[in-house]
Formats: C-alpha cells, structure tokens, sequence
C-alpha cells in the first residue's frame, strides 16, 4: 500500500516520539538510559543526538523522582514523556502517578492538565525473573484519572503513542518485552484515536479479547482452528482505560461466545472487569458462560520451562476455545 513501510515495534516507538518532539518543543523525554545508551530495548536509540541532553534527559536511578519531576514539568506546560525501565519498578513511583497526576485535573476544577506520558515495559518471556516480569496493567486501569494503553503491534504503538504525547490526561503507556523486535507496516504519520478498539480478525462463532503479546498468539490459534471450521474474532482492545465497551459487546452479541485472554494473573485481571461488561449486558444473548485464560496465579518463574508454562500459548487458547465450543453448542 502506498506509504506504508516495514519496521519493528521499537522503531516505531522512536519514530512517534521524534515526530512529536518535532512537532512541539515542549515534547521532552526522561529516563534511565534513553539517551547515551538508547533505551534497554534500543527505543530511544539516537534521540538524544538528535534533540540533544537538553530533550532528552538521562536521569538518576529512581522512578520517583522521575515520575514527580514530570509531574511538575506538565503543570508547567511543558508535555513529558518518562521511561520506567520496567513496570514493575513503576511500584516506586505510584505515589506520583496515582495521587498527583490522576488526580490534579479534578482537583483544580479542570484548570490543571497534567499532559504526562508514562512509558514502561512489562510482560514475560525474556528470563527477567519475579521482579521484572510482572502484567500490572489493572494497577492503572483502576485508576480514575489514568489513560491505558496497552499496543500489540508496531502500527499501534506509534500511532497510540502519538496520540498518547498530544492528550492532555495522564497516560500509561505499556510495551511489551517480547514485541520490541516484531515488524509491522506503519504509515509516516499516523495517530490512532484512544479508547477503541481494532477487530484483528473477523469471525462468527467465538470472540476473543486479547491484550498485548496475547494478541498474536489468539491470532494464531485462530489461524489453526480454521481447519476445524471454526470462525474465531479476535479483538485488541488496545486501550484499556477507557475501555471500547461497544466494539466488545457488539462481537459477543453476534458470536455468543467469549474468552477473554491476557498475561496477567487471573484474579482482578482486566479479564475479570471485561468478563463482568460482557455477563451484565448480553446475558440472554450468550450460549455459556464468559471463560478466561490468564496467567498463573504465581510470580513468574526465572526458568524458562516454566515461564512458559506460566502464560497462555497458542496451543492453550486454541484449547480453550474448543473446550468452549463443546461445552457451548447450541
């Protein structure tokens, strides 16, 4: 298609925040090795050079400070954006982000914005251990105040993230480890409204809400269970605060069947807040209950063996799914 091109989900990340420093000089990052070094994960790689130290700024180790520096830019007009190396560092800074950024806005009466993006990284796969592996999306989705957006391709992430950069809410803004180095097709400007959903694949006889990394492995299962005449709709929700309700309830209404699919733990997972939309607007509607595939109620393993055990596969959806459909014939 004219005007798309290939690259991975960090270049794609790195192009939206060079397009919007560009775009507004009061665009400027903060983090721990974004700027020398380029990002853990390479996303910041060359900024630095380009903008100089004075935009993008490597700072000291801690999220704290990170994150209420940023708060204090924003109130002043300015529109940061901050790394946390990991999501599971963003537990240091949750005073900041919880009760001065979500909240300022309402607490002044609207006449304070907070226009602050939060990138971090989370999800499993890569051997990190307990303590830099964790999904803690719902952490933030709880949060009045908090935008969350959770990109599963390298189209998503840049034109979320754009997106993400000109609101003027606080936004959280979660990458997942193992997507980094997958490659997609972007556009060279491209924003991409929050709060909506994207249908990845159309089906009829089972919807499936996926988030992040789970999305492509849904979208494989999928793909093997057509040699099983199943039709299978799969949905990104992309955003989870707000949450595109409509998209969702409307696949369920046609499909009549639901799983819900995501990396974190099962027990106050987004799936469990999505589950309970579905259940209270189309319960005549369905043909069995909404069932849920998460990950294992533990922190995540360092082995390999067994962090792969602790997450859905495509296998275990593709699974699920069957099991659904037996269960759930009419």
């Amino acid at each position: 298609m004219m005007g798309e091109r290939k690259v991975n989900f960090a270049q794609a990340i790195r192009e939206a925040l060079a397009e919007e420093m560009q775009r507004d000089p009061r665009v400027v990052l903060l983090g721990e090795d974004i700027g020398v070094y380029g990002g853990i994960f390479t996303a910041t790689r060359t900024l630095q050079d380009r903008f100089g130290p004075e935009r993008v700024w490597d700072t000291p180790i801690s999220e704290a400070g990170i994150a209420g520096m940023a708060v204090g830019m924003a109130l002043m007009g300015m529109r940061p954006v901050i790394e946390i190396m990991y999501e599971d560092f963003a537990a240091i800074s949750l005073d900041q982000i919880v009760n001065n950024a979500a909240k300022l806005r309402y607490m002044s009466g609207g006449k304070a914005d907070v226009p602050l993006v939060v990138r971090t990284q989370g999800g499993s796969g890569r051997g990190n251990g307990a303590q830099h592996s964790q999904s803690l999306e719902t952490w933030f989705a709880h949060v009045p105040g908090l935008v969350v957006v959770m990109p599963s391709t390298p189209r998503d992430a840049k034109g979320l993230l754009k997106s993400a950069i000109r609101d003027d809410n606080p936004v959280v803004f979660i990458e997942h480890k193992m997507l980094y180095f997958t490659s997609g097709m972007i556009k060279e400007e491209l924003c991409l409204p929050l709060g909506k959903a994207e249908i990845k694949r159309e089906g009829s006889d089972v919807t499936v809400i996926a988030t992040s990394w789970m999305v492509g492995r849904a979208l494989a299962a999928a793909e093997t269970l057509m040699s099983r005449h199943i039709s299978v709709e799969v949905i990104d929700p992309r955003t989870l605060r707000p949450l595109d309700e409509e998209t969702i309830l409307s696949s369920v209404k046609k499909t009549g069947r639901a799983l819900i699919v995501h990396e974190a733990v099962r027990f106050c997972g987004i799936g469990a807040e999505i589950s309970a939309l579905i259940t209270e607007n189309l319960f005549h509607d369905l043909k069995g209950p909404v069932k849920r595939l998460t990950g294992a109620d533990a922190p995540i393993p360092y082995a390999a063996n067994l962090e792969k055990a602790a997450i859905p596969t495509e296998e275990s959806i593709a699974e699920e799914i069957l099991r659904l459909m037996s269960r759930q014939s009419s």
